[in-house]
């Protein structure tokens, strides 16, 4: 968890090393942007064989380190956080103008607004629908982020240099710090998605998938090993409190610390 103590630690002529902190997973959410059906479907990848490159690397490169990261947070009840492109109308009078001239539309409860059956929410996730490319711009999520106690976000989907770009910008600016998955999100072209980590590394942390698995791994090592030492103490004020009429417990814990290495 990051303290006030810590950012006044900070000295005034800055240290990126902050950014590069590892995530505290009781303070970490997950934010998946825009991977619905409206931004990937059979009938879209038909009509935009231009964009080849972002379908093919959807289908092999995000989707399978997404669902590997989600399921890796699930699995450690870090908070998984969907948005998607969803007018409040069935017409999208709502939109952002910016919405309106680039024709992006998904109307109220349609089927283009949902997630992708791949890696679709769970029952009790939360599901923010946005009129912006910016999530921070056009929703509450701050609101929803400070209330979960969130510090670190985690961010993954598409497109890298338009809607994820700006989420990893705009959340950099609210105070949060955010690592930036770069293979589980695509854009249309590899040229764009290179670009866009250069645009952003000072605004956040870019790391790979094995990277964010194996640092929750480390994480949760951390927090065995505490509650294992937080055990032996336990273990050990008891010992020291028993008299000679409790030697049978003096043995038990005499070996079950010796048993589980403590």
């Amino acid at each position: 968890m990051i303290s006030k103590k810590d950012i006044s630690s900070i000295p005034k002529k800055g240290d990126v090393n902050f950014r590069e902190q590892k995530i505290d997973i009781s303070h970490t959410a997950l934010l998946i942007i825009d991977m619905q059906k409206g931004e990937y479907n059979s009938e879209l990848i038909k009509e935009k064989p231009q964009d080849n490159y972002m379908w093919d690397r959807i289908k092999n490169v995000v989707l399978p380190n997404g669902k590997k990261i989600i399921e890796k947070c699930r699995q450690n009840k870090i908070e998984v956080i969907f948005t998607v492109i969803e007018s409040y109308t069935k017409d999208g009078r709502d939109r952002g103008i910016d919405y309106k001239i680039s024709g992006i539309f998904c109307a109220k409860n349609s089927k283009e607004a949902e997630v992708i059956d791949e890696i679709k929410p769970l029952d009790n996730e939360i599901v923010i629908p946005k009129t912006s490319s910016s999530v921070f711009n056009s929703t509450n999520i701050e609101y929803v982020l400070r209330n979960l106690s969130i510090q670190y976000l985690m961010i993954i989907g598409i497109v890298t240099d338009q809607c994820v770009e700006t989420a990893v910008r705009d959340g950099c600016d609210k105070g949060f710090l955010i690592t930036l998955i770069e293979d589980a999100c695509a854009t249309h072209t590899k040229e764009r998605h290179d670009n866009s980590l250069k645009g952003v590394k000072g605004y956040c942390r870019i790391r790979k998938t094995e990277d964010i698995l194996q640092e929750i791994n480390v994480w949760l090592s951390f927090l065995l090993l505490s509650m294992l030492a937080n055990i032996r103490h336990l273990f050990l004020s008891e010992w020291r409190l028993c008299d000679a009429e409790c030697s049978s417990r003096k043995f038990l814990i005499s070996f079950w610390l010796i048993s589980s290495g403590l």
